[in-house]
């Protein structure tokens, strides 16, 4: 089988297809977006869990266009599970039901999150009419959705490499809950895991902790220079910006040569 190494795309105003996905878990009916590459397939599968973001962000920058051309060119099926709470998903919101808490409800809010992720993979892989190779499957994600990728990447055999990026970044350092629930589940983390995280994030801890932990191999750490981005959220950091659309020609080259590794596409 050969691999597809694609090269990273510039930024469009033309927003790839993609179709969107309603899925029931936790007596929630919950919203995702595929995208998928034109041909038969079936087709490798990168799950991409998104940060925090405000509404007015998500209109902006949603469902991450910017993941979509890069990864789709690629050969990739790309599936952007939506947070409890935004647009068409039902239930609560992260702030609305934690606020500032960064104890074990946090903890649990985060959870119940992975298994909402594993449940809108399981939507799309037991759907023969999709065309998604149920064996190369990847998950990744940025800031809260690394820590969603690290704790659903712990469930079991369903992924065959995983990519965080800046997990938890913002919070390792105010919540002790968070980074055992971390430890603990990256333990759990058998295949290839590439951690990603510039030098001036709120930490880089979370990120070196997580690759330390992970029993994959390879576990694939990489602490990119100091990042300065062209906007920054209030309360953030300059580097956690990064893995927004503004550093994808960045980090995008690192993430596709560590895909094609370990998730292969096959050849056109």
């Amino acid at each position: 089988m050969c691999a597809v190494v694609g090269t990273v795309a510039a930024q469009s105003p033309s927003p790839l297809p993609y179709e969107t996905r309603f899925y029931a878990h936790d007596g929630l009916r919950l919203e995702s977006y595929l995208y998928r590459p034109a041909g038969p397939g079936p087709f490798p599968l990168v799950v991409y869990n998104h940060g925090s973001a405000t509404p007015d962000e998500e209109k902006k920058e949603w469902p991450a266009p910017f993941i979509a051309r890069l990864l789709v060119p690629a050969g990739y099926a790309v599936l952007v599970p939506e947070r409890r709470g935004y647009a068409k998903s039902e239930g609560r919101t992260f702030s609305e039901e934690i606020g500032a808490d960064r104890g074990p409800r946090y903890v649990a809010r985060m959870d119940a999150e992975a298994g909402d992720v594993v449940a809108a993979v399981d939507d799309v892989t037991r759907d023969p009419t999709l065309r998604v190779d149920t064996k190369r499957v990847a998950i990744m994600g940025w800031s809260f959705g690394g820590i969603v990728t690290t704790l659903a990447a712990a469930q079991g055999p369903r992924f065959a490499a995983v990519v965080v990026q800046a997990p938890g970044a913002l919070n390792w350092d105010r919540s002790s809950d968070l980074r055992k629930a971390l430890m603990k589940a990256a333990a759990r983390i058998e295949v290839p895991i590439q951690c990603l995280v510039a030098e001036n994030d709120r930490t880089t801890e979370s990120a070196r902790a997580i690759c330390k932990q992970a029993h994959g191999t390879p576990a694939e750490l990489k602490v990119y220079p100091p990042f300065t981005p062209t906007t920054l959220r209030e309360g953030s950091a300059p580097g956690h910006a990064l893995f927004s659309f503004q550093g994808v020609k960045i980090w995008g080259p690192d993430l596709l040569a560590f895909l094609a590794q370990h998730l292969p596409a096959p050849s056109s």
